[in-house]
Protein backbone atom coordinates (compact mmCIF):
# COMPACT_ATOMS: atom_id res chain seq x y z
CA UNK A 1 0.00 0.00 0.00
CA UNK A 2 1.73 3.22 -1.12
CA UNK A 3 1.09 6.37 -0.13
CA UNK A 4 1.93 9.55 -2.19
CA UNK A 5 3.18 13.03 0.20
CA UNK A 6 1.76 15.94 -1.87
CA UNK A 7 2.64 18.14 0.32
CA UNK A 8 3.21 18.59 3.57
CA UNK A 9 3.16 22.42 5.76
CA UNK A 10 4.36 22.75 9.62
CA UNK A 11 1.31 24.23 11.83
CA UNK A 12 3.07 24.38 15.17
CA UNK A 13 6.60 24.54 16.68
CA UNK A 14 6.95 24.13 20.32
CA UNK A 15 10.09 23.19 22.56
CA UNK A 16 9.81 19.29 22.65
CA UNK A 17 7.74 19.31 19.01
CA UNK A 18 6.45 20.39 16.15
CA UNK A 19 3.11 19.77 14.35
CA UNK A 20 3.02 19.17 10.49
CA UNK A 21 0.12 18.66 8.47
CA UNK A 22 0.63 16.39 5.34
CA UNK A 23 -1.65 15.72 2.41
CA UNK A 24 -1.53 12.70 0.85
CA UNK A 25 -2.59 10.83 -2.07
CA UNK A 26 -4.24 7.37 -0.63
CA UNK A 27 -3.46 3.85 -3.07
CA UNK A 28 -7.18 4.07 -4.17
CA UNK A 29 -6.79 7.46 -5.74
CA UNK A 30 -8.36 9.67 -2.65
CA UNK A 31 -7.03 12.38 -1.08
CA UNK A 32 -6.47 12.67 3.35
CA UNK A 33 -4.56 14.80 5.90
CA UNK A 34 -2.60 13.42 8.62
CA UNK A 35 -1.62 15.89 11.32
CA UNK A 36 2.30 14.23 12.19
CA UNK A 37 3.79 15.01 16.10
CA UNK A 38 7.57 15.21 14.87
CA UNK A 39 10.41 14.24 18.05
CA UNK A 40 13.72 14.24 17.86
CA UNK A 41 13.51 11.00 19.96
CA UNK A 42 13.20 9.93 23.43
CA UNK A 43 14.87 7.13 25.54
CA UNK A 44 13.99 5.31 28.37
CA UNK A 45 16.27 3.79 31.47
CA UNK A 46 16.19 0.65 33.31
CA UNK A 47 18.54 1.31 35.98
CA UNK A 48 19.38 -1.49 37.92
CA UNK A 49 21.05 -1.84 41.38
CA UNK A 50 23.53 -3.90 42.65
CA UNK A 51 20.51 -5.33 45.00
CA UNK A 52 18.38 -6.15 42.33
CA UNK A 53 16.17 -2.91 42.33
CA UNK A 54 14.96 -0.82 39.52
CA UNK A 55 14.92 2.75 40.07
CA UNK A 56 11.24 4.17 39.66
CA UNK A 57 10.33 7.83 39.16
CA UNK A 58 6.95 9.05 40.25
CA UNK A 59 6.00 12.26 38.81
CA UNK A 60 2.84 14.20 38.26
CA UNK A 61 1.75 14.06 34.11
CA UNK A 62 -0.49 17.21 33.59
CA UNK A 63 -2.30 15.44 30.61
CA UNK A 64 -3.50 12.83 33.41
CA UNK A 65 -4.18 14.68 36.42
CA UNK A 66 -2.00 12.35 38.09
CA UNK A 67 1.28 11.02 39.99
CA UNK A 68 2.74 8.42 37.59
CA UNK A 69 4.75 5.55 38.31
CA UNK A 70 7.38 5.21 35.37
CA UNK A 71 10.58 4.17 34.98
CA UNK A 72 13.11 7.33 33.61
CA UNK A 73 13.03 8.52 30.44
CA UNK A 74 14.19 11.93 28.27
CA UNK A 75 14.14 13.42 25.35
CA UNK A 76 17.16 14.11 22.97
CA UNK A 77 18.29 17.68 22.72
CA UNK A 78 18.21 17.73 18.92
CA UNK A 79 18.67 15.85 15.92
CA UNK A 80 22.45 15.06 16.18
CA UNK A 81 22.05 14.05 19.97
CA UNK A 82 23.05 9.94 19.91
CA UNK A 83 20.62 8.32 22.73
CA UNK A 84 23.72 7.07 24.32
CA UNK A 85 24.57 10.87 25.23
CA UNK A 86 20.95 11.50 26.16
CA UNK A 87 20.59 8.03 27.99
CA UNK A 88 23.68 9.11 30.39
CA UNK A 89 22.68 12.57 31.07
CA UNK A 90 18.58 11.33 31.80
CA UNK A 91 19.81 8.88 34.45
CA UNK A 92 21.32 11.70 36.27
CA UNK A 93 19.46 14.04 36.12
CA UNK A 94 16.49 11.86 36.50
CA UNK A 95 17.63 9.33 39.42
CA UNK A 96 21.11 11.03 40.61
CA UNK A 97 22.30 7.58 39.86
CA UNK A 98 25.17 7.32 36.99
CA UNK A 99 25.65 4.03 35.25
CA UNK A 100 28.71 2.58 34.85
CA UNK A 101 27.49 0.50 31.78
CA UNK A 102 24.53 1.34 29.24
CA UNK A 103 23.36 -1.35 26.70
CA UNK A 104 21.00 -0.17 24.13
CA UNK A 105 18.10 -2.93 24.34
CA UNK A 106 16.11 -1.85 21.43
CA UNK A 107 14.25 0.75 20.01
CA UNK A 108 10.23 1.28 19.57
CA UNK A 109 7.89 3.68 18.32
CA UNK A 110 5.80 5.02 21.00
CA UNK A 111 2.62 6.17 18.97
CA UNK A 112 3.18 5.86 15.26
CA UNK A 113 -0.10 6.65 14.29
CA UNK A 114 0.35 10.31 14.53
CA UNK A 115 4.35 10.59 16.20
CA UNK A 116 7.62 10.16 14.35
CA UNK A 117 8.89 9.65 18.10
CA UNK A 118 11.01 6.84 17.91
CA UNK A 119 12.28 6.12 21.73
CA UNK A 120 15.98 3.94 22.72
CA UNK A 121 15.45 1.54 25.88
CA UNK A 122 19.01 1.19 27.44
CA UNK A 123 19.61 -1.26 30.46
CA UNK A 124 21.62 1.08 33.25
CA UNK A 125 24.00 -0.63 35.63
CA UNK A 126 26.97 -0.57 37.59
CA UNK A 127 25.15 2.51 39.04
CA UNK A 128 26.78 5.34 41.08
CA UNK A 129 25.96 8.49 42.97
CA UNK A 130 26.71 11.44 40.25
CA UNK A 131 23.37 13.56 40.43
CA UNK A 132 22.73 16.72 37.92
CA UNK A 133 19.84 19.26 38.69
CA UNK A 134 16.92 17.92 37.37
CA UNK A 135 14.75 20.18 34.61
CA UNK A 136 13.38 23.09 35.86
CA UNK A 137 9.19 21.69 35.29
CA UNK A 138 10.51 17.79 36.78
CA UNK A 139 9.29 17.06 40.34
CA UNK A 140 10.47 13.70 40.72
CA UNK A 141 10.46 11.25 43.47
CA UNK A 142 12.63 7.76 42.80
CA UNK A 143 11.30 4.57 44.04
CA UNK A 144 13.21 1.44 44.35
CA UNK A 145 11.12 -1.43 43.27
CA UNK A 146 12.38 -5.19 43.04
CA UNK A 147 12.59 -6.61 40.08
CA UNK A 148 9.65 -9.38 40.49
CA UNK A 149 7.69 -6.73 42.37
CA UNK A 150 8.33 -4.30 39.00
CA UNK A 151 6.99 -7.06 37.07
CA UNK A 152 3.67 -8.07 39.15
CA UNK A 153 2.91 -4.14 39.24
CA UNK A 154 2.99 -4.35 35.34
CA UNK A 155 1.11 -7.19 34.80
CA UNK A 156 -1.78 -6.24 37.55
CA UNK A 157 -1.95 -3.29 35.18
CA UNK A 158 -0.88 -0.71 38.06
CA UNK A 159 1.69 0.89 35.51
CA UNK A 160 -0.57 3.17 33.21
CA UNK A 161 2.50 4.17 31.22
CA UNK A 162 3.36 2.35 27.97
CA UNK A 163 6.63 3.35 27.66
CA UNK A 164 7.60 1.43 31.07
CA UNK A 165 5.25 -1.53 29.81
CA UNK A 166 7.25 -1.73 26.03
CA UNK A 167 10.55 -1.47 28.51
CA UNK A 168 10.20 -3.89 30.95
CA UNK A 169 8.92 -6.48 27.98
CA UNK A 170 12.12 -5.53 26.24
CA UNK A 171 14.16 -6.04 29.07
CA UNK A 172 12.73 -8.77 30.74
CA UNK A 173 15.08 -11.77 29.35
CA UNK A 174 18.00 -9.27 30.52
CA UNK A 175 16.62 -9.20 33.60
CA UNK A 176 15.51 -12.42 34.21
CA UNK A 177 19.19 -13.51 33.82
CA UNK A 178 20.43 -11.20 36.31
CA UNK A 179 17.87 -12.62 38.64
CA UNK A 180 18.77 -16.36 37.91
CA UNK A 181 22.74 -15.38 38.24
CA UNK A 182 22.08 -14.26 41.92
Amino acid sequence: MKFELLDSETIFTGRAFSIRRDNLRTPNGQTTKFDIVEHHGSVVLLPLDADGNLLFVRQYRHATADDLLELPAGTLDGPDEAPLDCAAREVREETGMAAGKLVELGKFFLVPGYSTELMTVFLATELYFDPLDPDADEFIQVEKIPLVEAFRLAEAGQIPDAKTLAALLMARPHLMSFLESR
